[in-house]
This record gives C-alpha cells, structure tokens and sequence, in this order.
C-alpha cells in the first residue's frame, strides 16, 4: 500500500484492459463516519493520512464510491515505551523484594547474588532502550529495514490502519478497517534456534525433567505468586488508606461517614485475607524456612498432629522434579494460619466497636424521647457509656492492631512468594531471563496493534448500543490474518507470532474520561495482567453505557490463523513440515468456537434473533472448521472465512506478514474488492479490473525501492533496470545472467553519474 507525497493531489485515470476506471489521488484528514466531534480524538492516534478515491460500477449499472485511506500511528512508538516504563517498574520492585529475602543459607545466598546481578544488568538494558526510543523523532512507524536494530526491537514493523469507505448508491453506507502490521517477532534476537512456542516449550521440560539444586514450581504456581504479590502491593495502602479514613470518620462523629468508611474497609480486607487462601504459601513458607542458615522446623505439639515423623530439615533442599514443592503434610499450618486470622479477628473487632458506638450514640440521642423499653438486652449494655470524643481513641487501637497483624502476613507472605521467584529465575539464569526479554519483545509489538485497533473500532462504533452491549457483556474477537510460511526463520517468526498474540489475553481495556487535551492511552499492571486506560473526550465519554463509565474492565479473545502464500511455502508443503500451522489453526478455531458460545449466552434474546436473522455464523463456522481439517495446500479460504465471522462479530481485524508490505498489500486489496463484490454489488465483470486498479502503480506506489512507504518518497515513472527482464528467462542460461548484471551496473552507474 504505497503513499503520496504530503500536498499532493492530483487525478489519474487507470486504464485497465481498455476499460477506464476512474481514480482520484488526494491527501486529506480522515473522515468521521460517527460526526466531527471525533475527530481530535482520532487524530491523536493517527498521523499522515493518505487517501484515494474510486469510482467502480454496480451490477445494475450504476456507481459505487470508494474512499481508501491509510495511516500511521503514534502508538507505534508510545505503547512499547509505556510498556517498557512499566517492566522496569516491576523489575525494580522484584529485584528490591529478593535483596529483602532476609539472611539465607550460603547455597541460597551465593544464587540470590547471582540472579540480582543478572536482573539489573536486565533493567540497565530496559533503560537504554528506553532512552534510545524516547530520542525517535520525525517517522511515527518502524520501517521493515529498521526490524533488526537493538534499539526499536519493541517497536511493531509498519503498523497502519487500512481503511475503505464505500458510498453505494442504494446500499447503506459502509466503512471496513484492517489493521496491518508485521507479524510480532524479535527479529534482532533471530530463529536459529526457533521461536517462542518451541523455546518456551523446551525449557520448561528442561525444568521439570532435570535434576537440579533448586525447587521446582510449576508456571502456573509462578504465575499465581506473582498475582498473589501485586494483590498484596495494591490492597495494602488502600487498606491502610481506609483505614485513616474510618479514624477521620470516628473523629468527626459522623455516624453515616463512619458507616461506608467501615464498609469500603471491610471489603478491602477481605478480599486481602482471600488473597492468601492458597496452598502455594504455606508450601513457599516451609521451603524458604529451610533455606535459612540452619532451617529446622520446629513444630509445637498439637493433639492432631502428635505422631508425626521426624525428620532432619536442616539439610539442604532435595534434588526433585514435580514434587519438589513441600506438601501439606510437611509443614505445620499453626503458626501461619493464626497470624493469617488475626487479620479477620482485627477486622471483626473494628467492626463490633463501630456498630456498639453507633448504637450506643443513637441510644443516648432517642433516650430523652420516646423509651418504648422493649429493646432486649444488647452486648453495649456491658460496656461503659462514652462520650463522644471518645470514638477515636477507641477505634485507634484496634486500627493499629488491624495494621500491625496485616504488616505481618505481607512480611511473611512477601518473602515466601519472592522466594518462588527466585526459583524461576536461578534455573537456567541467562536463558530464562533472555525467553523474559524475547517474550516482552513480541508482546510489545503485539500489543501497540492491538490497542490501535481497540481505539479505531471504539472511536467507528462508539453510537452503536448493540456494539457497546457486546463489548461490556461478551468483550471482542481481535482476528490476525497470518501469512507466514512454515519454512525458514519465518517459522521461528510464526512461533513467536503465535505466543505473542496468545499473550494479548492478559490485556484488560478500562476507558475513562481524559482530563485534558491529551488522550493517550495509559497502560497499568504487570506481566501477567495488564489494563490499558483508554482516554475519551467528554461528550464521547457521556454517550457510553453506565457498566462502562464506571469502569469495567473490557476484555478482548484474541485468534490467528496463518496460512502461507508464498514460493516458500510451497517448499515447506512438498518438502518441509506445516504442522505448526494446522496446529495453531485448530487451536484457535476452538478458541473462536468458544467465544461464539458466550456470545450467544450472554448477549440478549431480542439481539440474538435480530443477529441471527442477518448473520449465518454456525454454518460459516462449519465450514471454517471443515477447511482447516481438510489439510488443503494454501488454502486461503481459511483466511476468507475466519474474516467474515470476525467482521460478522464486530471484531477487529489484522493482517500480517513478515514485514506488513507485498502479501499484505495484496491480502488487504484481495478482500477490499470481495467486498465490493459480495456487500455492495460490484459489477462481476469489474472485480478483476477493481483489483488491478488498486494494485497498479500509479494508485499504490510502492513498486521499486524508491517508492517504498518506508521512505516516505516517489520517484518518476520511469521502471528502473530490474522491470527490463523477466526473471524467468534469466534463469534459463548463466550467460544471459551475466549479461544482465553486467546491464544493470551499467546503468546504475549511468544513473548515479
């Protein structure tokens, strides 16, 4: 898809087969289907715009009107820098949280010194990076030629928004948008040895099958440590927070004040107390017990527990696979679980004291009033009345007890879930934290298409209630077209596009109102969960549901289904192996299949007859699936297909290749024209000459190296040196080979003179 110069307009008119379709060149602002007043809020997002305009027949002879615009986006680069800002932020935190792991055996103390050194050495590398992209300026997307540099390794290879706008002249109007990107893949780090899918899938075999001198937790057991942390560093302050606010309550003697100050409290510190409802805490409390100088367990005798076995704990851990973890019949739960109570024992008596000063405050108001005396005997009868101003100092030391036993759980709980980290991160050292970097790479890439897209779709569909309903009940299908061959370093790509895309899971999207002129998006979280904070102009605040102004999370399902198109794919399907493909295929058709299932329970019985009456999606899904097992070589109908659901669905749509230019141009043309023909009734004898239109030259640049996008440049019209001979002929004599390079340093040097 090829650009024009900015303040270039001009008119051209493609003869195709000695029919004329007639063209309009123009560079211009993108247009608002949904009004004006959303355009600031688009075009923070996207950036030098390029448009074209098309003048196609209809079946019955008259006129269609197509409008094709393509644009950059900032989030190119300011979604991997927020990215980045955040991993640092993380690692930091990690890194400080295993300096605090309190003394440990030599064994443990020598790998901790070990890992912190690789860790900073990780942020110092982060840093850079960062610096480097925040002194990018000019270009808003990476150019295919830049995908191997160190320094914008998270930055996604030419992400543009494709768009068609088509004015039919009985049909409603329309407007249809791929986003198109370079397939996620850390091109600097390479495919030598694969990519992400099979890397993460030999590692962790290596983890689980190898003897090794540590303890072995599982990824889920890791993932749920590093959950169970960023619960605890997120309800601690705001316990402590409400906290303060219930002793302001109390010192204000405001009853109604005091009321939701304990309410909010209350379920703060509940969900605080689930948070430790694991058996991964006691077993991380008992392995980093034995990890310090001379750990031995010292049980107290209980009556349930008077004949258990002894046995040496103060030797070091032993060497086991999967059952490394210590289970439930190792370690004595007592102490813990007390200390774990006394949170709850604390809040219940917070509790107890508000509802005996509330009762007792109302009692004195009402008593020189109306004494029915049928109140039965209460347990503030036994407490001494206190007078007003005592409320605070009876609530302060209950407080302070509250913040006391809970400092206390997440001093223990801290260090135990650290210490399961350190597990992860001490195996294998420079590999797994190289997988970490790899994987935060993809991610990122994936990640600044994803939240274009989110964005594009929002601002398109924002005054579409079924649309807004489906998005806060369900949540949206985000489709990736692949175009990958199975064969070569595009396998390694292909696996790295596959994990990535599958990563995009983790991401949440919260929308809320923006404050000021600036409305980029903010990302929070960490790297098993994220949520991107979308910023929306008041007025386009205000016309969204209640469920999402308040804050709901929006979740979105990512799919992909690849199918290779090129030369070497047909290498890889005669000679090769393209069981990857069918692999990801089938998982993500059931990942498909599973979204219309909740799709079609929760949304509402009155939308779903209307759906179904315009939308055959089971039959489309039939078919889907029949496609993908049939093991038919390139067989885009696949792609075809898997489109039309996500379009049918109200998905967003992407379409990959290796660097988003040739297989992508052609995919994107492909379907623009099918959709004139199967939508808006494009007349069948202009389909070919349609597509050939949006492929010519004139229309989309881009044919030889100086008029590639990524320059940013064209060239005359003149066809350089390589258009003069066709390459088969080339291939039939080594002379005639000779000859033409011979030709074309000749006229390079011509050229150049």
């Amino acid at each position: 898809m090829g650009e024009i110069e900015d303040g270039e307009a001009d008119h051209i008119t493609t003869d195709v087969q000695g029919q004329k379709c007639a063209l309009v060149c123009e560079c211009t602002a993108p247009e608002s289907v949904s009004g004006k007043d959303n355009l600031p809020f688009l075009n923070s997002v996207l950036k030098n715009p390029v448009c074209k305009l098309y003048r196609f027949p209809t079946s019955d002879n008259k006129w269609m009107r197509i409008r094709e615009q393509m644009s950059e986006s900032i989030l190119s680069f300011h979604i991997p820098k927020e990215l980045i800002s955040l991993h640092i932020k993380e690692d930091l935190c990690r890194n400080q949280e295993i300096k605090e792991l309190g003394e440990l055996s030599p064994h443990w103390d020598n790998l901790r010194k070990n890992v912190l050194t690789h860790c900073d050495q990780m942020v110092n590398m982060y840093q850079d990076i960062l610096t480097e992209l925040s002194k990018e300026t000019g270009s808003s997307f990476k150019s295919s030629s830049s995908k191997g540099e160190k320094t914008l390794e998270f930055v996604p290879i030419n992400l543009h928004l494709q768009r068609m706008q088509v004015h039919s002249p009985h049909l409603k109007d329309a407007l249809y948008d791929v986003i198109t990107v370079g397939a996620p893949a850390a091109h600097f780090q390479g495919f030598k040895n694969g990519g992400l899918r099979k890397l993460l899938h030999r590692f962790e075999t290596e983890r689980r099958n190898t003897g090794y001198q540590f303890i072995y937790y599982s990824p889920e057991n890791t993932a749920k440590a590093k959950e169970v942390l960023s619960n605890i560093n997120q309800l601690q302050p705001l316990i402590a927070t409400h906290a303060d606010l219930l002793l302001n309550s109390a010192s204000q003697h405001s009853p109604d004040s005091l009321k939701n100050s304990l309410k909010m409290l209350s379920e703060k510190t509940e969900l605080f107390v689930h948070a430790f409802k694991d058996q991964l805490v006691r077993s991380a409390l008992l392995a980093l017990y034995t990890a310090r100088p001379g750990g031995i367990l010292k049980k107290p005798p209980s009556p349930k527990s008077s004949t258990e076995e002894s046995s040496p704990q103060d030797q070091p851990p032993v060497m086991r696979g999967q059952d490394s973890i210590p289970h439930h019949s190792d370690y004595d739960e007592e102490e813990w679980d007390r200390v774990w109570a006394n949170v709850g024992k604390s809040l219940n008596c917070i509790i107890a004291m508000v509802d005996k000063l509330i009762e007792r405050d109302g009692g004195s108001e009402g008593s020189g009033g109306n004494n029915d005396g049928e109140k039965e005997p209460s347990l503030t009868d036994a407490i001494p009345s206190h007078p007003r101003e005592d409320w605070y100092e009876q609530l302060y030391p209950l407080i302070l007890t509250l913040k006391d036993c809970m400092g206390e759980v997440v001093n223990r709980a801290k260090q135990s879930l650290t210490f399961v980290l350190l597990q992860e991160l001490a195996y294998s050292l420079p590999q797994c934290l190289m997988l970490t970097l790899r994987r935060d790479i993809v991610f990122s890439q994936a990640l600044a298409g994803l939240v274009c897209g989110f964005i594009i779709k929002l601002q398109t569909s924002l005054y579409d209630p079924g649309f807004l309903q489906q998005l806060h009940t369900v949540g949206l299908i985000v489709q990736y077209e692949g175009l990958l061959s199975t064969y070569s370093d595009e396998i390694g790509m292909l696996e790295d596009m596959a994990v990535g895309i599958s990563d995009l899971k983790k991401v949440a999207f919260k929308i809320i109102e923006a404050k000021s002129n600036d409305v980029l998006p903010v990302i929070t979280g960490r790297r098993e969960h994220y949520v991107v904070e979308v910023k929306l102009p008041a007025r386009m605040f205000e016309s969204l549901p209640l469920q999402i102004k308040e804050g709901q999370l929006l979740h979105v399902y990512p799919v992909l289904f690849n199918v290779g198109i090129n030369e070497q794919q047909t290498l890889a399907e005669r000679f090769g192996d393209v069981s990857l493909q069918e692999s990801i295929n089938q998982e993500n058709f059931e990942l498909l299949q599973e979204y219309y299932k909740i799709f079609m329970e929760k949304m509402p019985p009155d939308y779903i007859s209307h759906f179904q009456e315009q939308n055959d999606l089971k039959a489309l899904l039939e078919n889907l699936l029949q496609n993908i097992q049939s093991k038919k070589r390139k067989n885009v109908e696949i792609m075809w297909l898997a489109a039309t659901i996500c379009r049918k669905l109200n998905g967003i749509r992407f379409t990959c290749c290796k660097s988003a230019k040739d297989r992508t141009s052609m995919s994107v043309t492909l379907e623009q024209c099918s959709i004139l023909r199967d939508e808006h009734q494009l007349h069948k004898d202009f389909f070919i000459r349609a597509l050939d239109c949006m492929r010519s030259r004139q229309t989309q640049g881009a044919l030889n190296e100086s008029d590639d996008p990524e320059t940013g440049c064209l060239t005359d019209n003149k066809p350089t040196s390589r258009h003069f001979y066709p390459v088969a002929l080339l291939l039939v004599s080594s002379h005639l080979l000779v000859v033409w390079l011979i030709l074309s340093l000749a006229l390079l040097l011509a050229k150049y003179q």
